[in-house]
Parts: C-alpha cells; structure tokens; sequence
C-alpha cells in the first residue's frame, strides 16, 4: 500500500450492510451474514479512487455498543483506537446505518464519533427506508451530528458510487 493511501474503516452494527458495502467497494466477496465467527476478525480490501488514490478499507464486526466484553466489539474499538497489535488507526470511519432503523444506529455512531476520528455516516438502505415511507431530513441530520452523510444501497450494484464519488 503506497504511503498516501487512505485507510479508512467501515463500523456499524450487525446487519446494517457493511460487507455488502465492502463488497461494492472492494469487489470483494466476504460472506453477507452474521453466522457465528463470519467477522470475527476485521477483512481488508482495496480499491483505487476516481481522484487516483489508494483506499485500503476495513470491514469491521458488526458492533452496538463499545462497552460490551464481546470478541467483536473489543476488536472494532481497538482498531478504531489504534490498540490492536501491529494495525495503525484508520484515518476515515464510515458508520454505516440501516436508514430503516436509524434511531438503533445512532446511538453507535455517537459513541464512535465520541473515540476522536473523522466519521462519514453511511445511511444505507435507502431505497427499503423510502419503500417504507421514511423521510430523512440528510441536510438536517448532517448538521446536528456535525458530519457528512452518504445515502447508499449497498447490494445494488454501484449503489456505492455515491460513496466513492466523493473522495
């Protein structure tokens, strides 16, 4: 990996569609599901952005909180923290969060935000939120947690471009 390559870590919890995003990203294969063991341990891709750049991304177990004792979740807030052996700290977290439950997934993306780093949310599965009738307000929501916000659907195939076109 070239030393201006940009590592960036995709958090969220379980379910919220970070391997699919992963897998738009990467074109990467990992499994989508949370089997026993499935993402126990973080995967990594790689992908070259439309600016040229190198991304290395993280997919991260799927996590709710930083407070519990699970393997998953201490592995998450250790590379997010820069504690796990040999692994720098990511320089970019995206959040992902199921755009039908926002409210679930919020309380994880403050908690992530409140670790110091750089967030990006992800609102995945948008086209299901508006299937639903569910209106997010992106300008509004954006501006109270003081971060950018992506809208994806992340198993339609370039549902990521959004979230690429934006490095």
């Amino acid at each position: 990996m070239s030393a201006n390559a940009l590592r960036v870590a995709l958090v969220g919890n379980p379910n919220c569609g970070k391997t699919a995003l992963f897998n738009q990203l990467t074109g990467g294969r990992q499994k989508v599901a949370n089997y026993a063991g499935v993402t126990v341990e973080r995967k990594v891709g790689r992908f070259v952005a439309p600016s040229g750049r190198q991304i290395q991304v993280l997919d991260l177990p799927g996590a709710y909180s930083f407070d519990s004792t699970s393997p998953d979740e201490r592995i998450t807030r250790d590379v997010l923290l820069g504690r796990h052996p040999g692994e720098a700290p990511p320089d970019l977290v995206v959040c992902v969060a199921d755009a039908t439950n926002l409210r679930l997934h919020l309380r994880f993306v403050l908690e992530v935000q409140r670790l110091g780093r750089p967030v990006v949310l992800a609102l995945n599965m948008m086209d299901a939120a508006e299937r639903r009738g569910i209106r997010i307000d992106i300008d509004v929501l954006a501006r109270e947690l003081g971060v950018q916000i992506v809208q994806t659907v992340a198993v339609r195939r370039g549902g990521a471009s959004r979230h690429e076109s934006q490095r």
